[in-house]
């Protein structure tokens, strides 16, 4: 393999720590008491920070949904047939999907990648069918991707990226869909944290007990039959990861790399994000945390990451819905950190020093 197959590895963007701290510097001169707005002014100070400028706007969101199938579907890990991974793939061009109407009600732009589901005949108007295989391999029995499936699909999320580049995107958010991806979710997380199946393993698309308690038994099984293969991150994705989750994880980092914040949406995106910040730690400040979901192991995921979530609203369903909620909260932070008026402007009387 030729270094420009570890693209992942190349240095991020460092965030402008002067405008960083010009940023804060104009929070506390805004016409409110000190930290009246709480989280949304550290939002403000690091996105300035991250675009390098003390005035940070999002004007142009771009939103990347990746799609795969899943071999460990076979291990009954699911509530729902593989086939819905396809069906719901023109649920999202037909506008049904809960993601479609918070793009189309936002105006944000929605791209679909087909990475490989189990139909590698499928050929939807619009959409990317990059036919990287049909579906991954079933882990418990061998690793879930090839090394050149693994690099095809990191190399994915940074293609995506560099497209939301090309259209001046501001702001890139990403989802997923893949029937089983929260077992590969699971089983990619316990193997860079070392917690355990039962610490992370929750319902996904609706199982009950004795669902999950399968889940768990499956994900303990590839655990231990990969368990000599899973020191590096790397080796980890390719073992035990998806399509969509290496996707993901490549994106994240091109997003650093490239210079424009990503907003990650739930469980299974934020294990792609740490997967992402362990292949390249730097890629870390460039990570915004939309919510913190129902599925069991997402907040134990966000403590790994230290990152604090923007919204707490119950969800589990992924496709990138969180992160879509999330961004009108992010563009309304930098507007009130850009429109208010500062004490002097307005000819209020300010705290005495």
């Amino acid at each position: 393999m030729t270094d420009t197959a570890f693209w992942w590895q190349n240095p991020c963007r460092m965030p402008d720590q002067q405008m960083g701290q010009a940023a804060q510097q104009r929070q506390q001169q805004l016409t409110k008491p000190t930290g009246a707005l709480g989280d949304l002014e550290a939002l403000a100070i690091r996105l300035a920070a991250l675009q390098a400028k003390e005035l940070p706007q999002i004007n142009q969101p771009w939103l990347t949904l990746f799609a795969g199938d899943h071999g460990v579907v076979a291990e009954g890990v699911s509530a729902y047939p593989q086939a819905v991974t396809v069906q719901m793939l023109r649920n999202f061009l037909n506008g049904g999907a809960a993601i479609s109407v918070l793009a189309k009600a936002q105006n944000i732009p929605l791209e679909v990648v087909d990475l490989g589901t189990v139909d590698l005949h499928l050929s939807l108007p619009n959409v990317q069918h990059l036919r990287l295989g049909p579906g991954t391999a079933n882990f418990v029995h061998q690793p879930a991707m090839s090394v050149e499936q693994c690099q095809a699909a990191l190399q994915a999320g940074q293609a995506a990226v560099q497209r939301a580049k090309a259209n001046r995107a501001d702001l890139f958010l990403a989802g997923e869909m893949g029937i089983g991806n929260t077992t590969a979710a699971t089983a990619l997380a316990c193997a860079l944290t070392g917690l355990a199946p039962a610490q992370l393993a929750g319902p996904g698309t609706g199982l009950d007990h004795s669902g999950v308690q399968q889940k768990q038994a499956v994900i303990n099984r590839a655990l231990q039959y990969h368990q000599d293969q899973l020191e590096a991150p790397l080796q980890a994705l390719q073992c035990l990861g998806g399509f969509e989750l290496a996707a993901l994880a490549g994106a994240y980092i091109a997003c650093a790399q490239m210079g424009i914040p990503a907003l990650v949406d739930g469980f299974i995106c934020t294990a792609a994000a740490l997967c992402a910040v362990r292949l390249n730690p730097e890629c870390q400040p460039w990570l915004l945390f939309a919510h913190a979901g129902a599925e069991q192991g997402h907040v134990l995921l966000l403590e790994q990451l230290q990152a604090k979530p923007l919204l707490h609203l119950g969800l589990r369903l992924g496709e990138g819905s969180g992160a879509a909620l999330a961004v009108p909260i992010i563009q309304l932070a930098c507007q009130l950190h850009t429109g208010m008026a500062t004490f002097a402007e307005a000819a209020v009387a300010d705290r005495p020093l």
